[in-house]
């Protein structure tokens, strides 16, 4: 499996396939291809139905220059990936120098008929049985077994700790409109507010932890900088759940032990399975976000590893299925309410393995979910995996004149 840097990206929202990804292939044909008066590109697939919603055109545009970039959106798949961009130089009037690339989920890339841009042999475990066995024989608990391989990788989560940090304090003091045509009004700000008017204790803390998983995805649909956990689409999810041990005085060292927890499981869905919307659905973008913080809340409260695969199941066993049709390709209706639901869900999931693990041993593996999630996501027919075509998307209108958005 890959480095957590892999997993981890800092970068700018609203989408981590269709705008991070972009981004990053922009740059690796520009830099191969430098001295050229003009540029081809060509978005395919869910790429192409949806890039305008996720400013993929204005990604393109920043890195080529908007004088000299031709953009086309096709609503076609090519090359069997759903997630395509098709490269060309342009030098009077002839096209030339085609590079094709495809973004597979979380910012990453991969260039057609090319070896892996990364080094996928990181962590030499296929699967979390493996990791739990090798874990059993040297006495490691999970946020050991990451340090083990990869000695060097602290000072990165740190960074990766102060981002998600500074990305939710700066969401939760934005009023105003998220940019696009829904129109949709942050809200982060009056239900941090409301928190701490309510006199309820266990309903303070849920809207407290929510507030954080909006302020997170207001951040992202603007554009501002994030932390893909596994996605921009589910950045809200971790973050928010790390704000909440955060706010209440948990020390940065075990947060960040926390992290390098939360990030084996994402790289098991990673390598395993898939975290790209486009293809296996929300269940691979949200599910695997609420694993990971469902892992990563119980390493805080102190789970064994046995308690926090139970945890990480449970989050996405009950996300299985799960669509993605945001609304006007937007990445905001329903993905912005959808990160605050799954925050508390993962928090669930982790009580629930707290307590139910010391009743019964969970029959259900983690390894096993990762399977069904995969084999789910290619059952999900294709207007609902990211490509704006059905479901919300289809059926709620794209503005609304007169009052604030349900999002």
């Amino acid at each position: 499996m890959e480095s957590l840097k892999e997993l981890y990206r800092i970068g700018p929202g609203p989408s981590s396939s269709h705008t991070l990804a972009v981004r990053n292939a922009c740059l690796l044909y520009l830099q191969r291809y430098s001295d050229y008066p003009c540029y081809f590109v060509e978005l395919c697939g869910s790429l192409g139905l949806t890039g305008r919603g996720h400013m993929s055109d204005k990604v393109i545009e920043s890195v080529f220059g908007k004088e000299r970039v031709l953009i086309k959106f096709n609503r076609e798949m090519a090359h069997n990936h759903p997630n395509t961009m098709i490269f060309h130089t342009i030098d009077s009037n002839v096209l030339s120098n085609e590079m094709v690339i495809y973004s597979t989920g979380g910012g990453a890339i991969e260039v057609e008929g090319e070896p892996s841009l990364v080094d996928k042999n990181v962590y030499p475990h296929k699967n979390l049985r493996e990791i739990m066995d090798f874990c059993e024989i040297n006495n490691y608990n999970f946020a050991q077994y990451v340090f083990h391989f990869e000695p060097d990788i602290k000072p990165y989560l740190h960074k990766v700790l102060n981002q998600m940090v500074t990305t939710i304090r700066g969401g939760l003091r934005k009023d105003g409109v998220l940019p696009g045509e829904l129109k949709v009004v942050r809200v982060a700000k009056k239900l941090y507010r409301k928190a701490f008017d309510c006199e309820e204790a266990n309903i303070k803390e849920k809207l407290l932890i929510s507030s954080y998983a909006y302020a997170a995805m207001e951040q992202n649909a603007s554009g501002e900088m994030v932390v893909t956990a596994p996605t921009l689409g589910s950045c809200g999810v971790l973050s928010a759940m790390l704000m909440y041990y955060y706010e209440k005085g948990i020390s940065k060292e075990i947060l960040i032990n926390a992290l390098a927890v939360a990030g084996i499981f994402g790289n098991i869905v990673k390598r395993n399975a898939t975290i790209s919307g486009a293809v296996g659905g929300c269940q691979a973008e949200i599910g695997t976000a609420c694993s990971m913080a469902a892992a990563f809340a119980g390493y805080v409260e102190g789970l064994s590893n046995r308690k926090i695969e139970f945890a990480a199941e449970i989050a996405m066993e009950h996300n299985l299925g799960l669509t993605c049709d945001p609304v006007g390709g937007y990445v905001q209706v329903p993905c912005i309410e959808r990160n605050g639901q799954a925050v508390l869900r993962s928090l669930d999931s982790m009580i629930y393995a707290k307590y139910l693990g010391e009743i019964r041993e969970n029959i259900v593996t983690f390894d096993m979910i990762v399977e069904v999630m995969n084999y789910t996501g290619q059952k999900i027919a294709m207007e609902l995996r990211e490509t704006s075509l059905g479901g919300l998307a289809e059926i709620v209108p794209m503005y609304k004149k007169e009052g604030p958005s349900d999002c």
